[in-house]
């Protein structure tokens, strides 16, 4: 029997993620490389297809030292010139940049005591109760809206309020597995970001 899906049907990459990782909490480390590997993930999906993005996950992972913050914040502008001529990624300057930048901004974070998923965490919106239909999944809201705004005061970049609800959804915080479903109201109900 073919389950419904929100998305990714017919895509074995695709029905994977849906089924296995969108909408469910991040395991983390104390480094918080998994959700730090989402932000700059989502940065670079901004303006193009998730499904591009997934299918050179890989890639990404292999050319950004497997998202350790530490590394990436090390990044000089050789690796910015290794990255623009890596094939197998998204080879945007700007979000290279980002993600570099990220890193750093996640480090200063972490020497002042803080956690990129406590940040999250405080701009997660109520759950709805129930399913949403297909029509009322929004682009962005107001916690996701002051979500950008606080990870920009803390040096954060290519976080906007669209990029930052992607995120939302992707790791839980938001359950918008819609009606008919087969995960609907059964994934991320918006308790967990993060386990350890």
């Amino acid at each position: 029997m073919d389950r419904q899906r929100c998305f990714g049907s017919g895509d074995p990459l695709y029905e994977a993620y849906h089924d296995e990782e969108w909408g469910r909490p991040v395991e983390d480390s104390p480094d918080e490389r998994a959700l730090f590997e989402r932000v700059a993930l989502e940065g670079f999906q901004a303006g193009l297809s998730w499904i591009t993005v997934l299918r050179k996950r890989p890639a990404f992972r292999a050319a950004f030292r497997d998202f350790s913050p530490s590394a990436v914040a090390a990044f000089d502008d050789e690796d910015v010139t290794r990255l623009m001529a890596d094939e197998g990624i998204v080879r945007n300057r700007l979000k290279i940049a980002a993600a570099i930048s990220n890193a750093r901004a996640l480090l200063a974070l972490h020497e002042e005591g803080g956690r990129l998923s406590e940040v999250v965490a405080r701009h997660t919106p109520a759950p709805r109760g129930r399913a949403p239909l297909p029509g009322e999944v929004p682009g962005s809201t107001p916690e996701s809206v002051a979500l950008c705004r606080d990870l920009k005061r803390l040096g954060f970049r290519f976080v906007g309020p669209t990029t930052m609800y992607a995120l939302l959804q992707a790791v839980g915080a938001v359950d918008d597995h819609v009606e008919g479903c087969w995960l609907a109201a059964g994934a991320g109900s918006g308790e967990a970001l993060v386990t350890a």
